[in-house]
């Protein structure tokens, strides 16, 4: 090689060292509500609103990248001693900016997105939005987070290993489902909340090997009367012993064949009203409820 193309060549290299590596792509993709994002860089300090946000973060191992939770996040268990942004009467602009975040990940519940949206983007700092309609938007929801994050192999790895779990189910479950209601909780005036079909709490029900009593029901209160008379094979309850045993001492709910023949359960809570990756844990023991026999 000639003494002045060597020269050139050490000069590149030298000048390529002391400028450092190629700066990283910035990230860009499209949320579940179809705004396009662009986060400059992977980001390192994540606000995310809602527990569920927060375990799908964690459910990448990305707990640390996590600088601050809303007041209903209580897992993974760490994350309950993180800085608090808000909660069920709404959000802080200025507690979120004073945490410096890099990534805001919402969802549409308590006006989360539509508070959040315009202010974070008047600062610069990206939001993105997830939905969780379906057991299969929360397996989209870790992909999603994958990107965001920069790490969309693990987001992938770790999405198609709870969908083999589901799909393990899906070969177990017995031809004939039983009829199924999800209590998720009682109102004051006598009502009651159940799990609609069309939701994801509903959908995780179908996934366990389950069939809508209350198929056609399009609101989550209902009475008492109308589950009664659906008499469902099988009564769930998300909440505890006592709040069930209380139900269904309640005059009527022993008419109940569910109730007679031993089939009135309690289900998690955090497994079917949390969509995150701990709701294939529910649905995986909520199958072996549903296949066992009446007593």
């Amino acid at each position: 090689m000639k003494a002045s193309a060597l020269i050139a060549a050490l000069a590149c290299a030298l000048s390529c060292t002391l400028a450092g590596p190629a700066a990283a792509e910035p990230i860009r993709l499209t949320d579940a509500v179809g705004r396009n994002v662009e986060i400059a860089r992977s980001p390192q300090r994540i606000v995310p609103i809602f527990a569920s946000n927060a375990e799908l973060v964690a459910a990448l191992g990305l707990s640390e990248r996590i600088v601050a939770v809303e007041a209903y996040t209580r897992f993974p268990p760490e994350l309950a001693r993180k800085p608090q942004v808000g909660g069920r009467l709404g959000f802080s602009v200025d507690a979120i900016v004073a945490q410096k975040p890099d990534l805001l990940i919402v969802t549409p519940a308590r006006q989360a997105m539509h508070q959040l949206i315009d202010p974070m983007t008047r600062l610069g700092i990206p939001v993105i939005v997830l939905l969780a309609r379906s057991v299969a938007e929360v397996m989209d929801n870790l992909r999603l987070v994958g990107q965001a994050t920069g790490v969309p192999e693990h987001g992938e790895a770790v999405a198609r290993a709870l969908e083999a779990r589901l799909a393990a189910v899906a070969a177990r479950t017995a031809p004939q489902a039983p009829r199924v209601v999800m209590i998720t909780g009682r109102l004051g005036n006598g009502l009651v909340l159940v799990a609609r079909a069309d939701s994801y709490t509903g959908d995780a029900i179908v996934r366990a090997g389950g069939r809508h009593a209350l198929e056609r029901s399009v609101v989550a209160q209902v009475s008492p009367e109308a589950i009664i008379a659906a008499d469902p094979d099988v009564l769930l309850f998300a909440g505890t012993k006592s709040d069930l045993d209380a139900l269904t001492a309640q005059p009527g709910w022993r008419l109940l064949r569910a109730v007679r023949e031993g089939r009135s359960h309690l289900v998690a809570r955090a497994e079917f009203l949390i969509p995150g990756p701990r709701t294939v844990d529910g649905i995986e023991k909520l199958a072996v409820l549903l296949r066992k026999r009446p007593s």
